[in-house]
């Protein structure tokens, strides 16, 4: 089944606009957070939203912009040491964050994500903390879910079993651990390797049935400059650079959601085409990730 395209609105300049071109090419989530566009990215979907009742939407909690931090301190839920830091979390604040999500949206998000949470000095602690007060959340209806969005996480910090036990410990079996989100990339390739041979988060996750989201899949933009005439032939012959790097991710086993950030309609039809199209031969993916390395 080929993944999903969605809005990822992390350095997205022109949200209102990307949302327009993402709903036109069928997108079904829309991805954000509340430190994105310097603590504006949620206010600016909430119209999106609104008149788009289908859209689902994932945000985050974790991260926070100085105006975010001066709101908290006032509010007694963050320490000064806990507002300078630029990332907390805590019970307390996560509980906060969350209710400030839902009020910023203008709707009950889907998935909360617990945001990058390898950046706490003790993961899995972080991780316990915000399981605990975002499963209240969704028992109480005010979240769909939750999951884990990282950069670096599955390195070492933690597992996707780690992530099972802890949201068991949290909220029985019955818990709402929903999804995780991570960077796939021709830059970030292991997953793409690891998925090819049954491992990783990609097949862990798929294995347990939770939701994935594969962010950064052009790497900030930056990867139809890096990516060679050569290696383009080799992925698909005839596609662009950024194409055959969509091509190879919509490929990757386990992927269900890609997130774009193109503010350009063009951007998006491509993405659209790509992603419809059957997953490479699995004699590809292995030449390319022997080419790249992961």
């Amino acid at each position: 089944m080929s993944p999903d395209l969605a809005l990822g609105t992390y350095r997205c300049r022109d949200i209102p606009q990307a949302a327009v071109h993402a709903v036109a090419c069928g997108a079904s989530w829309i991805d954000t957070a509340p430190n994105y566009q310097h603590g504006h990215a949620q206010t600016r979907l909430r119209p999106v939203l609104a008149g788009n009742p289908d859209l689902r939407v994932s945000t985050k909690v974790g991260f926070f912009t100085p105006d975010i931090a001066t709101a908290a301190r006032e509010a007694g839920v963050l320490t000064p040491a806990e507002a300078a830091s630029g990332h907390c979390l805590s019970h307390r604040y996560v509980a906060w964050q969350s209710r400030r999500n839902v009020a910023e949206l203008g709707r009950v998000p889907d998935i909360v994500f617990v945001h990058n949470p390898e950046r706490a000095d003790h993961a899995q602690d972080a991780i316990t903390n915000a399981f605990t007060a975002l499963e209240a959340d969704a028992r109480a209806g005010r979240i769909g879910g939750y999951g884990v969005a990282t950069w670096t996480g599955f390195e070492g910090a933690f597992s996707v079993a780690d992530l099972l036990d802890i949201a068991t410990r949290c909220g029985g079996p019955d818990h709402h651990l929903a999804a995780i989100q991570l960077p796939v990339s021709l830059v970030m390739l292991k997953p793409v390797a690891q998925a090819m041979e049954g491992t990783g988060p990609l097949a862990a996750a798929t294995e347990v049935g939770l939701d994935t989201f594969v962010s950064a899949p052009l790497h900030g933009g930056e990867l139809p400059g890096m990516v060679t005439a050569e290696l383009a032939q080799l992925i698909d012959p005839g596609t662009t650079p950024a194409e055959a790097a969509l091509r190879v991710i919509a490929s990757t086993p386990g992927v269900k959601h890609v997130l774009l950030g193109s503010g350009h309609a063009q951007h998006w039809e491509a993405a659209q085409r790509i992603l419809a199209l059957p997953p490479l031969p699995d004699k590809t993916l292995h030449e390319v990730i022997d080419v790249l390395g992961a």
